[in-house]
């Protein structure tokens, strides 16, 4: 029995916490607010500027008037942030010339693209989605955050939570793929995992959700194209993840380049106003993605840069990054009577409280420590943290008669392909501070795996794209090699499997590399048909950042692992599967297609008015594809197998305010330990505004060993049936709905309820 005394010491030690927080907070508004008092104008529209570096930080600015310029507004407080300035050395000095000259001696917060690490890669935020794991998320974003803040950085741009549909938009390795509730679950993860529950401590950093909002729905999937889409995609598909991570205290925002019913987001009141600061009342800082203040000039939406500048701070645009648009422009903007000055102050204001919580008004160099620079980047915890992230990550296709895992003491194995032995694409696009050619080879972690048993009898076969391959230029593909494919032939001859590393460049994928035609690049297809020929048994190792059409090899290949751009670790983390070290868990996140024109290409689709087969042409459908996917969202294999036993609902009708109770039995009836994500969907068929086919609401991922059954329970309530109207209203109504449980959005079992008033 609880005593009396439990009670009141509970009671005084909640009421202690709560005054703590609010004296916490007080202190926090009671210092910006003296703070902003002392500010002129221009000092307030300083902390709204973002420049990147133009030197290394570390010695004298060049010469030049452009350097020059940027030197002196950081010294007379005309920057607030930096992008691009790293280590712990670079950040000190860039902080010292803010801090000691400047009159106020307010610290610049540092910026930079950790995506999916800094020095030490993890798997592209895609792939590391198909964990379908929170906490693998929050792992690698740890990971990323303890490093790059070891480099003097204090603010990430990621998580990307836009939801993608079409593989053609290079972009889409960034992201968690096409389902909004995994997105909103796996970005408040990745928030999570870089801000902790305090950002005072200096291994943690500030999160930025981008990009705000709809960018992955460029039309023809083409980079930094028109979105067109209604507002009933915009709140039911594009902003749940948004909200999501706004709920869960992400600090800042950065907006997209794209319009949105036809205003640019940069300069969307409705998207930055109305709803982030108004109805989700987020109490951070929105920043503008590179440029996209300028950009609104270029869309015909304004008609100079002060003109740009003007819509941007009244839509909410918090910081200006690389237009220098606010700094010249805004306080003759305000002494014009265009803009409140009431504006400048809640944007300084945000800005200073994200500063003020970094602890960098206690200590402007806190973050800037070279010994602990060295002690932690690319240490032995971060890379056995990246490799443990890049197993749960992958995803098993294809396994005819159990082909893997293979043995250890096989006696010989081919591994064939342009990225058998490549060190640089493993690391993917946006890969911060990492080395080139720095990660573990395909080639490398088959040899630390088996040693001396098996014989590897490597050959390229062919090369995948020529010349320098790098973050800014196109790339150039190659042609076929005669005497390559040769050699990759007599290497098959001589083995007893054939290991064959295909996939894409690793900056084949990323901003600015979208696609029309998402098959295998160069001669990969010509190099696999020829081994194909030999009747060998083959594995497809994949590396790629979108899904890719593969529908030949999905049909032939007797294995097929698709592996995404792994990160440092890649080959070791490879090999662990392959050789059965670690039992592949990874699910979908994006649909494979069969061909490139079925793009976009998404689970979550709506009915047509024609959607089945009526024994002639006019149904939905192509002439010359399927409709559906090859794997579709939420597919993927294991070593073991599953069995599910029937799903059954605590009843079959229930009141407005219950919550579906539901319970499915599922046995390992294999022989390997294995997890699997047990996938709940629904279907509200018969909606006031029309609904998905399937939309996925619940998951969970089971550890499971042979022979092992678990009764696996969930509970959905009007939160997770309801849905948005066009104009963001949240609507859950009575009537019928479907429930659909199984091992991917494809193969499931149904169940129906219904709710009544």
């Amino acid at each position: 029995m609880i005593k009396l005394e439990q009670i009141l010491a509970g009671c005084l030690i909640f009421f202690s916490a709560c005054t703590n927080k609010g004296d916490m907070k007080s202190k926090e508004d009671q210092f910006v607010e003296e703070l902003m008092a002392k500010m002129t104008l221009e000092e307030k529209i300083g902390q709204m500027n973002q420049y990147t570096s133009h030197w290394e930080m570390t010695g004298p600015a060049p010469k030049n008037a452009s350097s020059q310029k940027r030197l002196e507004e950081i010294k007379s407080g005309g920057v607030g942030s930096m992008l691009n300035v790293v280590g712990a050395k670079a950040t000190y000095e860039a902080q010292k010339l803010a801090v000691e000259n400047s009159r106020l001696g307010i610290p610049l917060i540092f910026a930079y693209d950790v995506i999916h690490g800094y020095k030490t890669m993890a798997p592209i935020p895609l792939a590391e989605a198909c964990a379908w794991d929170p906490e693998i998320s929050k792992l690698s974003s740890q990971l990323a955050a303890r490093e790059a803040s070891a480099a003097g950085l204090h603010w990430t741009f990621a998580p990307m939570m836009d939801v993608g549909r079409d593989a053609r938009w290079g972009r889409v390795m960034e992201g968690c793929g096409e389902d909004p509730y995994l997105a909103s679950v796996l970005s408040v993860a990745r928030v999570k995992g870089f801000q902790a529950d305090d950002l005072s401590q200096n291994n943690t950093m500030a999160a930025c959700a981008k990009h705000f909002a709809a960018y992955a729905f460029a039309e023809a999937g083409k980079e930094y194209n028109t979105v067109d889409i209604g507002t009933y995609t915009l709140h039911n598909i594009a902003l749940p993840p948004f909200k999501a991570v706004a709920d869960a205290g992400v600090s800042t925002f950065m907006n997209a380049f794209n319009i949105i019913n036809g205003t640019p987001a940069t300069a969307s009141p409705y998207l930055q106003r109305e709803i982030l600061k108004g109805k989700w009342n987020f109490e951070g800082y929105v920043i503008s993605d590179w440029g996209s203040i300028e950009e609104i000039v270029s869309h015909g939406a304004a008609e100079d840069l002060k003109h740009a500048a003007e819509l941007a701070v009244k839509a909410g645009s918090d910081m200006d990054m690389e237009s220098s648009a606010y700094l010249p422009y805004l306080k003759e903007l305000v002494e014009e009577g265009k803009v409140d000055e009431a504006l400048i102050d809640d944007a300084a204001r945000r800005i200073l409280k994200l500063k003020y919580r970094l602890g960098l008004f206690d200590d402007p160099y806190k973050y800037s420590n070279e010994e602990r620079e060295k002690e932690i980047i690319y240490s032995k915890e971060s890379r056995e943290q990246a490799r443990e992230v890049a197993r749960h990550s992958m995803v098993l296709l294809k396994n005819n008669d159990q082909l893997l895992p293979l043995s250890k003491d096989i006696k010989s194995i081919a591994l064939i392909g342009p990225l058998a032995d490549d060190k640089n694409s493993p690391l993917g696009s946006w890969r911060a501070q990492t080395a080139k050619n720095s990660a573990v080879s395909l080639l490398e972690g088959i040899q630390n795996a088996v040693g001396s048993t098996s014989k590897i009898n490597f050959a390229k076969g062919c090369d995948l794209a020529l010349g320098d391959r790098n973050f800014l230029d196109e790339l150039v593909y190659a042609e076929a090699d005669v005497q390559e494919m040769a050699k990759a032939v007599a290497a098959a001859k001589k083995s007893d499997v054939v290991i064959l590393a295909l996939g894409e460049d690793c900056f084949q994928s990323g901003e600015g590399r979208s696609q029309t035609d998402i098959r295998l690049k160069g001669v990969q297809m010509d190099l696999y048909n020829k081994i194909r020929k030999l009747n060998k048994k083959i594995v497809v190792v994949l590396m790629n950042g979108r899904p890719i059409a593969i529908p030949e090899i999905a049909e032939s290949a007797d294995a097929i692992l698709e592996t995404w751009f792994a990160g440092s670790e890649a080959g070791n983390a490879i090999a662990d599967i392959l050789f059965g070290d670690f039992n592949p868990s990874g699910k979908l996140t994006m649909s494979f297609p069969y061909a490139t024109g079925q793009c976009p290409i998404y689970y979550n689709h709506m009915n047509t008015g024609r959607p089945n087969n009526t024994g002639n042409v006019f149904w939905s459908h192509y002439t010359d594809a399927p409709n559906e996917a090859l794997y579709p969202f939420g597919y993927g294999l294991s070593y073991t197998s599953f069995e599910y036993g029937q799903a059954n609902v605590d009843k079959q009708t229930y009141k407005m305010n219950e919550a579906i109770q539901l319970k499915v039995k599922v046995k390992n009836t294999g022989k390997f330990t294995g997890e699997e994500v047990v996938q709940v969907y629904i279907q509200d068929p018969a909606a006031t505004y029309a609904r998905p086919v399937k939309e996925l609401k619940a998951f969970q991922k089971i550890s499971f060993k042979p022979g092992e059954e678990k009764e696996i329970e969930f509970s959905l309530d009007q939160s997770d049936l309801g849905y948005y109207s066009p104009d963001g209203e949240f609507l859950f109504e009575t009537g019928t709905y479907h429930l659909y449980v199984g091992t991917n959005s494809r193969d499931v079992q149904k169940l129906s309820v219904k709710f009544i008033d």
